[in-house]
């Protein structure tokens, strides 16, 4: 039996931002399993001009949060390379991408790449082929069921990663001693 969206706790969308090719990974979370929903690509290479690039990730992506409804976006922040346009294009279609899951209200969390491969591999300077090959295991992917394009196996490397970042318990930042701790949680401490 084939899950669907209701089944899930939480619904987390992961973009792996593109002028060329962005790709997208849907996963679900059933109390603390994450489930690979849907992956894929979209492929902007056909559009001759960089706006109805712009325009076709737009209605995509708004496409697929109303498609899966997330609860939240986990997205790659473009990493800093040494051509100026190339990065100006890649912000402006990670923008655009932001754009529309914020249209529908869908909280938007950035992650740098290496932290996203940290989280996944355990190695910030991992390949894009030890990413693909992690999340098979760890999400139990049949190996013929894993797409071609990398972007889309980085889109969904993002989505794990958040779900990582997001379920780890963090530190109270508002405790500066033990002494502030008992103060604030009289009903902790015995």
């Amino acid at each position: 039996m084939n899950p669907t969206l209701k089944d899930f706790d939480r619904v987390i969308i992961g973009i792996d931002p593109g002028t060329n090719v962005m790709g997208y990974g849907i996963l679900g979370i059933t109390g603390k399993k994450p489930v690979t929903i849907a992956m894929g690509v979209i492929e902007l290479s056909k559009f001759e001009s960089h706006y109805l690039r712009l325009n076709r990730i737009y209605t995509r992506v708004l496409g697929l949060v109303e498609q899966y409804l997330p609860d939240e976006m986990a997205i790659e922040a473009p990493f800093f390379g040494k051509n100026v346009q190339s990065m100006l294009k890649l912000g402006r279609a990670q923008g655009v991408a932001m754009a529309a899951a914020l249209s529908r209200d869908v909280p938007i969390t950035e992650y740098e790449p290496r932290k996203i491969k940290m989280a996944i591999t355990g190695n910030g300077a991992s390949s894009k082929e030890q990413v693909k090959e992690m999340l098979r295991r760890i999400l139990g992917i049949p190996a013929e069921n894993l797409p071609e394009k990398l972007d889309a196996t980085d889109a969904l490397a993002a989505a794990l990663c958040h779900y990582y970042e997001s379920s780890r318990p963090h530190p109270d930042k508002g405790n500066k001693s033990w002494k502030d701790f008992i103060a604030k949680n009289p009903g902790r401490v015995l």
